[in-house]
């Protein structure tokens, strides 16, 4: 099956991305800056994460690509988001998964393999960031959400380390 530049199916199927929102042990999330050659979002912020292979699940997707961009492996990502959004300048939406999970790492940790950055954002930030459509559709309601409550609930304590 061909894609077009962005990814979606020439057919008018519609692209499968999945997605990774690390959060670290102070609330803030891992977000990648994207740079000029980036076909989706150029110049903009967004989650790690990209495309899902022909033949390949989600959940393998989402583990290939968080090593592929930042070097990490996480054994706890847990499924947060499994649905449609429609991007702006497209009829078809994409099929998103997005996996969350706690982690121990920081910026030191992440070896960029794509993009003009990858780093821990504090979410107080995040209106002064340029951020992709999908990010600016997902963020919002991740950071509104129990899953990152559970997750933010003991930011200065212990908790278990979600990368290896």
């Amino acid at each position: 099956m061909s894609r077009d530049e962005v990814g979606a199916a020439v057919d008018g199927s519609p692209a499968r991305l999945a997605a990774t929102i690390l959060v670290d042990a102070r609330g803030w999330v891992l977000l990648q800056e994207r740079d000029e050659h980036a076909p989706r979002s150029p110049n903009q912020w967004g989650l790690v994460g990209g495309h899902v292979e022909p033949g390949e699940d989600f959940e393998a997707a989402v583990h290939r690509e968080l090593a592929e961009e930042t070097g990490l492996r996480c054994a706890g990502l847990t499924l947060w988001f499994d649905g449609q959004i429609h991007r702006s300048g497209r009829t078809t939406p994409d099929h998103y998964q997005v996996w969350v999970a706690r982690t121990d790492a920081t910026d030191d940790d992440v070896v960029v393999g794509e993009g003009r950055r990858i780093v821990f954002v504090d979410p107080a930030c995040l209106a002064e960031l340029g951020v992709g459509d999908s990010a600016a559709y997902l963020l919002p309601r991740f950071l509104a959400s129990p899953s990152y409550a559970a997750m933010t609930a003991d930011a200065f304590g212990e908790h278990q380390r979600a990368w290896e």
